[in-house]
């Protein structure tokens, strides 16, 4: 089990990573929202933040590195690799990591999480799909999350996100 208490873990040099990269993305004008994709032995392949209003709405780090796996990694690598995120997939992130035959996923924060911080500041959510987590899409894709400690990080990302709405 992953804790924010030890801060010189692979993991959490990951995860942090992709904190900054949500940060990154809304300091852009993007939703904060930021992936890490690491190979099995531990070095960062790929990386990539959130680009949903200044690309396309469908542009998620978490299929970008998925498609990026998809095109430059044997299916054994990607098996053995593990992508790192501020927030858990959503369904359409969570179907491309799966068809990409990529392995674990580390979240620090959960959709279910995310749906209740914007009950709290009162925020309807603008998704056009249903909130699902990653085992309902992917059932054999092995995930670890929410991170404690660092998902009140990722809440502020989201306030400072739903503040400017």
């Amino acid at each position: 089990m992953i804790t924010d208490n030890d801060d010189k873990s692979d993991d959490m040099i990951h995860l942090r990573r992709s904190i900054e990269l949500a940060t990154e993305a809304l300091e852009a004008g993007d939703e904060p929202f930021g992936s890490v994709l690491v190979a099995g032995d531990g070095q960062v392949l790929h990386e990539d933040r959130n680009r949903a209003n200044s690309v396309d709405a469908t542009y998620h780090p978490e299929i970008a590195v998925a498609q990026w796996a998809a095109k430059h990694m044997t299916a054994e690598a990607r098996a053995q690799a593990v992508v790192y995120t501020s927030g858990e997939h959503c369904a359409m992130c969570s179907a491309a990591h799966a068809w990409s035959g990529l392995g674990r996923i580390v979240y620090v924060s959960s959709s279910k999480q995310l749906d209740e911080w914007m009950q709290e500041m009162g925020v309807k959510s603008s998704s056009p799909i249903n909130s699902l987590s990653i085992q309902e899409v992917a059932p054999n894709v092995p995930v670890e999350g929410p991170i404690a400690g660092l998902d009140a990080e990722v809440k502020m990302l989201q306030q400072r996100a739903f503040q400017r709405r």
